[in-house]
């Protein structure tokens, strides 16, 4: 028996060992790939609000027409920009033709029209979009984009 001791114990460790290894990496290969945009994004939970308010934090940009990665494929939308606040929503307006605007055909433009198949793909720009349009307002921050007309077409 007392040969057999440090046998049991070695074999013991290293099913713990396996099981804990297991565990910890069943997260990582078996875990919901959904989280996968909003990750991504730096997203700010807002309250629900009614109409008047929305209105009041939303600012538009339409008809941004340009090419994509895929010079053959041309993609016309319209954008919808939730801000956190009235005094954020200002200062967007303020900028959003000559620093917004080109953010998003620049990311347009390095983006294939693949990745723009299917919602995810335009969660996955919105979020893209989130993060860099954040890094350029000074006031508040960017918490939703809504692709509000969008049309993908070869030429």
């Amino acid at each position: 028996m007392k040969k057999m001791l440090p046998w049991l114990i070695t074999i013991l460790l290293a099913i713990t060992l396996i099981v804990l290894a297991a565990f910890l990496l069943m997260d990582k290969y078996f875990g919901s790939s959904s989280n996968e945009t909003k990750s991504a994004a730096q997203t700010i939970e807002a309250p629900k609000l009614s109409a008047d308010e929305l209105v009041e934090i939303t600012s538009e940009i339409t008809d941004i027409k340009t090419n994509l990665a895929d010079q053959d494929y041309i993609v016309l939308m319209n954008f919808a920009f939730q801000l956190n606040d009235k005094k954020s929503k200002e200062e967007f307006d303020k900028i959003k033709e000559f620093e917004i605007k080109p953010i998003i055909i620049k990311t347009l433009a390095d983006t294939r029209p693949e990745e723009l198949k299917g919602s995810k793909g335009k969660d996955q720009l919105s979020a893209k979009l989130i993060n860099l349009i954040n890094k350029t307002l000074t006031r508040g921050k960017l918490t939703q984009i809504s692709i509000t007309n969008f049309v993908l077409t070869p030429l």
